[in-house]
């Protein structure tokens, strides 16, 4: 694609990134048909291709309206189109950039700036989401059911293997994860436990970033990042083999750290450092000796819903299927397990209605071989799920866990 960037955006590196993943693209439009917002609603502007055509505007010098603005915050930044793309057009970095410019030039209408202010200053911080987790409990038996599904519980208390091994691994909490399924760490830890390996929780560390990062507040979210590299970094420099993350979202936020920081001069080392050591659970599990642990799956049937951070942000697609059916566990096939059920961070909050198509599609795909339990690998979807779903949704290293005798 040939561009004409305007000299203000030449001269910085976002800017360049742009004008580079802008020329790889071949508008060839294979996008569309994996893309969940333009098969909802057949507009090219909803689709890969479309929003392409806006940002490369953007930085042409065109008109930046509330249109434009518009069909780039219906973007789910799912990924799948890289998924699909036959030229590796990076459309993740280039959505994440054309929004930042976006709202440089446009000013959001004050409830939308207040709602997005307010999910960036209580969503990364476990103390203040648990806080208004408890208000909404409070308040769940006069709320309308739709409104009342969406309320998640607390997590309940667990336990943390207390032996030491040779072999040591961090863990990232983050933040909606520890607020409302510590389980899942848990989890994950006493299956390390098993295998040989202690997992360690750095106390000072937190938020990816994630959601700050996707809602444009660009510097807060690098600021979350440098304390997560600050917190890990003692433990690097001790010989840690791995940054385990049970969180795919998070995940695919923490394996970019190094891109991200890259014109950090105090960081940049050490975020690339940080971003080779992050795995997600299932990378960690799939070269361990499964067979030393004692699992009794008592024939489950379970429905694996793979996030699209998973599968197309962390390219780990078909990992976890291939991890539970080695250890027994029963799997049902499951539609267009390549689109996304809406989660997608803050979307489900945001964009309610395409959201709400998306997990009714997904609910019903996962449901329609009538599993015991469905799995997933991200807690964004986990919660998102669980409001509408019939039966458990759970991490899938929870069910590991719980076959463990």
């Amino acid at each position: 694609m040939q561009t004409q960037i305007l000299d203000q955006y030449k001269e910085t590196a976002k800017g360049q990134e742009a004008d580079r993943i802008l020329r790889s693209c071949v508008h060839c439009g294979f996008c569309t048909a994996t893309c969940p917002t333009y098969q909802l609603l057949g507009d090219e502007l909803d689709g890969p291709r479309g929003r392409i055509y806006l940002i490369k505007q953007l930085l042409e010098g065109k008109e930046v309206s509330s249109r434009t603005q518009l069909h780039l915050d219906r973007c789910l930044t799912c990924r799948s189109c890289e998924t699909t793309c036959p030229s590796g057009v990076q459309y993740g970095k280039l959505v994440d950039i054309g929004r930042e410019l976006a709202a440089e030039k446009l000013q959001r209408p004050l409830l939308d700036r207040l709602v997005r202010y307010g999910l960036r200053k209580i969503i990364p911080y476990p103390a203040r989401f648990a806080t208004l987790i408890k208000l909404g409990q409070f308040f769940k038996p006069i709320l309308l059911s739709a409104i009342g599904k969406k309320i998640p519980t607390l997590s309940s208390s667990s336990s943390w293997p207390e032996k030491k091994h040779p072999r040591r691994m961090l863990v990232l909490e983050g933040c909606a994860q520890k607020t409302v399924s510590a389980e899942t760490n848990q989890a994950a830890a006493r299956i390390l436990d098993c295998l040989g390996i202690e997992l360690i929780a750095a106390k000072s560390s937190g938020c990816c970033g994630a959601v700050s990062h996707h809602l444009s507040a660009t510097d807060e979210g690098l600021d979350f990042m440098r304390r997560n590299v600050d917190a890990w970094w003692p433990y690097v420099e001790s010989g840690v083999e791995a940054i385990v993350i049970t969180a795919s979202g998070c995940g695919a936020l923490v394996k970019d750290y190094g891109h991200l920081l890259t014109h950090d001069e105090a960081y940049a080392q050490k975020a690339e450092k940080i971003s080779r050591l992050a795995k997600d659970i299932s990378e960690i599990l799939l070269n361990e000796d499964l067979s030393t642990l004692n699992i009794d799956t008592s024939n489950r049937k379970v429905a694996f819903h793979s996030p699209c951070t998973l599968q197309h942000g962390q390219k780990l697609n078909g990992v976890v299927e291939s991890i539970l059916t080695r250890l027994g566990f029963s799997l049902t096939e499951v539609a267009d397990s390549h689109l996304c059920c809406g989660s997608a961070g803050t979307y489900s909050i945001l964009q309610s209605k395409i959201s709400q198509q998306l997990l009714s599609n997904k609910v019903n795909a996962l449901q329609r071989e009538y599993p015991d339990v469905i799995a997933t690998a991200n807690i964004g979807c986990q919660m998102h799920i669980s409001t509408r779903a019939d039966v458990a949704v759970k991490h899938w290293v929870e069910l590991i866990d719980e076959a463990l005798s």
